[in-house]
């Protein structure tokens, strides 16, 4: 008898990354793929024409402000790939809070309840922006005065600071805290990706856009790889996730290391 799919559940399932992720996962038969979402809606950020529709078995309308509908949502599930979230970076705290900090504690929460063991969670390169805004040479890139690079240069790595910049970065760099916390305490295998830009376009023009993208291939690769890793017990790792363009200013050597994760895209 041929072993049973893991069960999978997607957070923010009908998001821009929500639905790439699902699609891929969904599409290779290895995985038995859930999800949910505030609203059947797509996000203003995706192509509604292009997204997967989940079967009305599959989804549940869960908003991550709210406990008891993530609670029962998350039931029954093997593994999560929390992706839901506020991703703006000019929101308010108020504004991010509710889905980024109440919400990811409510998905750990879950896990911790009902025993889910594996868990990757959709953090950002935002957390450490600071870098791009404010440190040479990261923000030569930024400004795009490539001329003035030096020779050789270091990419931040996932051992650097953090350098939050607006609430929408803080609340990611809490979750992750937030994600360590729960692996030492609760048995939670979880790694921690650090996307860098995913459109909807699925192309980026520009030094500095070409330097933090990630193409909709490599974004489904890297959750694959992570997810996969997480079958091992007492897992916590925090890796970028990105395509190789030019001008790339993190490490991805780490991230195929832990995950296995090499991008397919990217002119580097």
């Amino acid at each position: 008898m041929p072993d049973t799919p893991i069960r999978v559940h997607i957070t923010g399932v009908y998001g821009l990354i929500g639905n790439i992720v699902y699609s891929h996962l969904a599409g290779s038969g290895k995985y038995d793929v859930y999800g949910s979402g505030r609203r059947t809606l797509s996000s203003d950020r995706a192509d509604a024409d292009q997204r997967s529709q989940l079967p009305e078995s599959h989804f549940s309308i869960a908003d991550l402000s709210d406990a008891d509908a993530v609670d029962a949502a998350l039931e029954g599930a093997d593994a999560v790939l929390h992706i839901g979230a506020v991703p703006d970076p000019s929101c308010s705290f108020e504004e991010v809070s509710q889905s980024n900090i109440h919400g990811t504690y409510h998905v750990l929460e879950a896990c911790r309840k009902h025993g889910i063991r594996r868990l990757v969670y959709a953090s950002s390169i935002m957390t450490n922006w600071g870098y791009a805004q404010f440190v040479e040479p990261y923000k030569l890139i930024r400004e795009e005065r490539i001329e003035e690079l030096p020779e050789q240069w270091a990419r931040v790595t996932h051992r650097d600071p953090v350098r939050p910049t607006e609430p929408y970065s803080m609340s990611k760099v809490w979750a992750e805290g937030a994600c360590r916390t729960y692996a030492d305490a609760h048995d939670l295998s979880a790694i921690c990706l650090r996307i860098g830009w995913v459109n909807r376009e699925d192309t980026a023009s520009g030094v500095f856009s070409n330097s933090i993208w990630c193409s909709h291939r490599d974004i489904a690769s890297s959750f694959e790889h992570a997810l996969q890793k997480t079958a091992a017990s007492g897992v916590y790792d925090v890796c970028y996730a990105l395509s190789d363009g030019p001008y790339r200013w993190v490490d991805l050597e780490h991230t195929r290391a832990v995950t296995g994760f090499v991008p397919q895209d990217g002119d580097a």
